[in-house]
């Protein structure tokens, strides 16, 4: 290999080609196409790099195998992925994290650097490849176009592979391809050289991630790639790294060896500017078919755009929750995200909530501070709930981070929730002046409620203590909570288990243009956690806010 050295990124022309294209305005881009180009330039201006050229070239000429050329963007990618190495010999990026829209051609070019990977051009022995996605039928689709590729010309590829619709393998590197559905449960990382998670945005936590890449770093070269379109789920393995990649290009954090690729528009009003789609998918101006996809599918959601969220989601890497469904936007959710305010001495009203002890339990203390509702709250998770299959989302990682209470019991006893109220409340000097919950919950928590927190359930009047819900309530504080949210006046932490659970509610129609408050999904999608705020908050006018006391200045005589 090459001597290392300040390489500049305008003589290789697999580089330098979508660098000019972006920084010249030849093709429309987003803002994180100029941050990514700033960021590679700043790279080979400030490190010794290797670039291997014969390695690229070889790997360029494999072209004349696939049924398309590499377009200026996946020659950059190919580039800095399999070809760009450290003065240590070490792959100068390891991750490529590829977030485009819908059409781009992801697979067909991954499909195109995993042959790369297995050709005896990477050098490097039995460096298998996995392609891994949470259903079969979508970690197959970049094997069958090798596949497929192979058996149409089979006079070409039997030479050098041997194939089956399990696995292809090299016979002069014993590299093998292979498909793995993501089951974080029966599937170990084996001993791969790279691994390619196939539309990330599916993975609702890490678990599956961590296993399918515990096995990297057993072979030299260690690589992945994250290929997706946006998707609907939240606070999942996408956003973390959406996050990480604006991080790491607007300087804030070290790439640590990520190649943030990040194709979307800059503002959801770009989607009415057909001039500007280029910028969450640059194939459409090389595809006229794809541009006339593109064009269908914008007009419907123009005309119905609750009916097609997706639409703004996975064409435009915009995502949209269904508008007519969503509790609140989730930039406003994200908004509540922030720390609360110093709750010392003020009372508070408790809400509680959940379907079954056996399941999850969700409560929380309301505080009225500064115009503000303020919200502390917890939740609990029994290991044996029968919708422990279905629930995707990290609980093991929010309990470890204090959101959660996993309870390894036939069901979570009453007096949990109770007991963390009151720790709680006592830790800031706080008073609960009531509980809200609705008459089924009561039935199971009146005890508690009792025993631990003193409150009388049968009080009535001015010396009530425990709130009954109804279904009335919900429907009058249902306008309550959109305007709080709308305004900014809901702190409730930084806590990825409400963002979750609220995200998981959606609006009911109710009687007379109300609504009330539902689940998305029955069992997989949990809302317990936002709905011991909701139930609160049907006793938050009950709750004095705070009152700041201006005190005279005291006389000196």
């Amino acid at each position: 290999m090459p001597k290392a050295t300040y390489l500049d990124p305008d003589s290789i022309p697999e580089i330098a080609g979508w660098l000019h294209m972006v920084e010249g305005g030849e093709m429309v881009a987003c803002m994180e196409q100029h941050l990514l180009c700033a960021l590679v330039r700043h790279i080979f201006e400030t490190e010794k790099l290797v670039l291997d050229r014969e390695r690229l070239d070889r790997y360029v000429r494999y072209q004349r195998y696939f049924p398309f050329d590499l377009t200026p963007d996946e020659l950059f990618m190919l580039a800095l992925m399999l070809c760009t190495y450290t003065e240590e010999g070490i792959p100068r990026f390891k991750t490529l994290f590829l977030y485009v829209g819908r059409g781009y051609g992801k697979n067909g070019f991954i499909t195109y650097l995993t042959f790369c990977m297995l050709s005896d051009a990477n050098g490097i022995l039995e460096y298998d490849v996995h392609v891994v996605a949470t259903t079969e039928e979508q970690a197959k689709t970049s094997f069958l176009e090798m596949y497929n590729m192979f058996d149409r010309r089979p006079d070409v590829f039997s030479r050098g592979f041997r194939w089956t619709k399990t696995e292809i393998k090299n016979k002069s590197t014993s590299s093998i391809f292979k498909f793995l559905t993501a089951n974080a449960n029966s599937k170990d990382g084996g001993r791969p050289g790279a691994v390619i998670l196939d539309e990330e945005h599916a993975y609702e936590s890490n678990r599956t991630m961590g296993v399918v890449l515990g096995g990297l770093g057993k072979k030299p070269d260690a690589r992945v790639f994250k290929i997706t379109t946006d998707g609907d789920v939240r606070e999942g393995p996408l956003d973390e790294d959406k996050e990480l990649a604006e991080l790491v290009l607007r300087g804030d954090e070290p790439d640590n060896r990520f190649l943030p690729m990040v194709f979307k528009l800059d503002t959801p009003d770009e989607i009415h500017d057909e001039a500007m789609w280029p910028k969450a998918n640059p194939s459409i101006t090389r595809r006229p078919s794809l541009m006339q996809e593109y064009r269908d599918d914008y007009r419907e959601w123009a005309r119905h755009p609750a009916r097609h969220p997706e639409v703004p989601t996975k064409r435009f890497n915009c995502p949209q929750q269904r508008v007519d469904l969503a509790v609140t936007a989730w930039n406003n959710l994200v908004a509540a995200s922030r720390d609360v305010g110093d709750l010392t001495g003020l009372p508070c009203i408790l809400g509680l909530d959940y379907a079954r002890t056996t399941d999850m339990v969700g409560a929380c203390l309301l505080f009225h501070r500064g115009g503000e509702w303020q919200v502390l709250h917890h939740a609990w998770w029994c290991t044996h709930s029968s919708d422990a299959g279905e629930v995707k989302a990290p609980l093991a990682q929010w309990a470890e981070d204090g959101w959660l209470t996993i309870v390894d019991d036939v069901d979570i006893s009453p007096t949990l929730p109770c007991v963390w109220a009151r720790d709680t409340a006592a830790e800031l000097d706080a008073t609960i002046e009531m509980a809200a919950l609705d008459d089924y919950r009561l039935a199971l928590m009146k005890k508690a409620l009792a025993d631990v927190l003193l409150l009388d359930s049968s009080l009535k009047g001015e010396q009530q203590q425990v709130y009954v819900v109804r279904p009335s309530d919900q429907m009058r504080i249902v306008p309550v909570i959109d305007s709080a949210f709308a305004n900014g006046i809901v702190a409730w932490g930084d806590s990825p288990l409400m963002r979750w659970s609220a995200n998981n509610a959606k609006l009911v129609p109710a009687p007379n243009e109300n609504y009330k408050y539902g689940k998305i999904a029955p069992h997989s999608r949990k809302t317990d956690a936002f709905m011991s705020f909701v139930a609160a908050m049907c006793a938050g006018d009950r709750l004095p806010e705070d009152v700041e006391v201006d005190f005279m200045p005291a006389f000196v005589f």
